[in-house]
């Protein structure tokens, strides 16, 4: 059993979707597994996770739109304010979705499926860098 990890930082621009598939297949490719599985993991709690749509940008944007709808900031009653108004909504937005993606890796690669790409989903409205976590555990 072999166990591979690496680290990397993306960039945001803000709000939105920024693909990390390239990366994270990058470190599968040099982990050496051929069988087994790659975990991803986004070490923030204002960020998290998706496998979504890779073709068409517009379903991505779709679920951006959905989020700030279905968590919109200013909400009047939210506590947790300190960092501003986005700052409750991108810490409920990251609990309604993933902190971590786990992937079976087959023949040395992930096992994506044709329009599956992984995606960090920034919820803050600023840039900022975020720290991906990536572990290969198989043969």
């Amino acid at each position: 059993m072999t166990a591979h990890n690496e680290t990397f930082t993306v960039r945001t621009h803000g709000k939105g979707t920024t693909e990390i598939t390239r990366e994270v297949a990058g470190i599968v490719a040099r982990s050496g597994v051929g069988t087994g599985t790659v975990t991803v993991f986004v070490r923030h709690t204002s960020a998290s996770l998706v496998i979504m749509e890779n073709a068409d940008p517009s379903a991505r944007r779709d679920l951006e739109m959905f989020f700030e709808k279905l968590v919109p900031e200013n909400t009047p009653w939210f506590i947790h304010t300190h960092e501003g108004p986005d700052d409750m909504p991108s810490h409920i937005r990251m609990a309604l979705t993933r902190t971590s993606e786990v992937v079976p890796v087959m023949d040395g690669r992930m096992t994506l499926g044709t329009w599956q790409g992984i995606f960090l989903f920034e919820h803050r409205r600023d840039p900022h860098r975020r720290e991906i976590v990536v572990s290969v555990v198989g043969e």
